[in-house]
């Protein structure tokens, strides 16, 4: 999975990378190896709301794209906030495509029942 990490009014820590993609091994095991992951982070400049640091996340898989957004006081807090709302999309998706799955298969395996045609009786001719 790549991962791109972009600041938007703050510079992202080295250390922050590190710690997003010790967070991501998880997800990245269940996702395609094609998967990219583009994460943003910003600061909210206002003495009013406590949940400075906001985290966007959009991880694009193959047909599908997945969002979370997440804030709070601690920039470290607002990606693991992030990361375990990815982590339960992800899992909730593959879930549906392995029912889907399952299900076509089971539907596939039944053997449809051979249709009987009416064979005309004979001897007797009806006419309408």
């Amino acid at each position: 999975m790549q991962i791109e990490l972009k600041g938007r009014n703050v510079a992202p820590p080295e250390e922050l990378r590190s710690h997003l993609e010790r967070r991501l091994r998880k997800v990245a095991r269940q996702v395609s190896d094609l998967a990219r992951l583009e994460v943003e982070v910003h600061e909210q400049r206002n003495r009013r709301v406590a949940d400075r640091y906001v985290v966007d996340a959009v991880l694009y898989l193959k047909g599908v794209t997945l969002r979370a957004s997440d804030a709070s006081a601690d920039l470290t807090h607002a990606v693991n906030l992030v990361v375990d709302e990815l982590a339960r999309q992800v899992k909730r998706r593959r879930e549906k495509v392995r029912r889907r799955r399952e299900r076509a298969l089971t539907v596939s395996s039944l053997e449809p029942a051979p249709i009987e045609t009416p064979r005309p009786s004979r001897g007797v001719l009806l006419a309408f």
